[in-house]
């Protein structure tokens, strides 16, 4: 199960179906999403620069940030992976700055954090063509023209 929380500011735009779909394809690509569940929140630039100041300290926002958990869902007994939050501005910027929809960008950045619940990374360089390889193949599986920039 995946459960997808969007701020009431950007509701109703649509975001909610496509941030669940890319997290369940992602799940879908790596294992078996039947069994794992997880969170994905979208909301403002000031919610993820106070979780980026207060989980890696660094004073600025970012686009997306992984909280992995790893534990059993009590009501379910799956595995809950743990949560996925994406910034609408940063997702909006970053999708104007790349040249495709903000629905694809959002969507990357949905597979890119759940690629990190499930322990890819991208520190060092070898760990880093891993994950973008499988986050190309997902990518292109959606239908997503957007990839990453970094």
């Amino acid at each position: 199960m995946i459960q997808v929380h969007v701020d009431e500011s950007f509701a109703g735009q649509g975001y909610e179906t496509l941030l669940q779909y890319a997290a369940h394809t992602t799940l879908q690509h790596e294992g078996d999403p039947e069994e794992q569940t997880l969170t994905v929140v979208l909301t403002d630039d000031a919610q993820l620069h106070h979780l980026n100041k207060q989980y890696r300290d660094i004073n600025a926002p970012t686009d997306v940030l992984s909280f992995p958990n790893k534990e059993k869902d009590p009501d379910s007994d799956k595995q809950y992976l743990g949560d996925v939050v994406i910034s609408f501005e940063r997702t909006l910027a970053q999708a104007q700055a790349g040249g495709h929809p903000p629905e694809d960008e959002a969507q990357l950045l949905a597979v890119h954090g759940t690629l990190h619940l499930l322990g890819h990374d991208h520190d060092e360089e070898a760990d880093k063509t891993k994950m973008w390889s499988v986050q190309d193949a997902i990518l292109s599986e959606l239908g997503v023209s957007a990839r990453p920039t970094e």
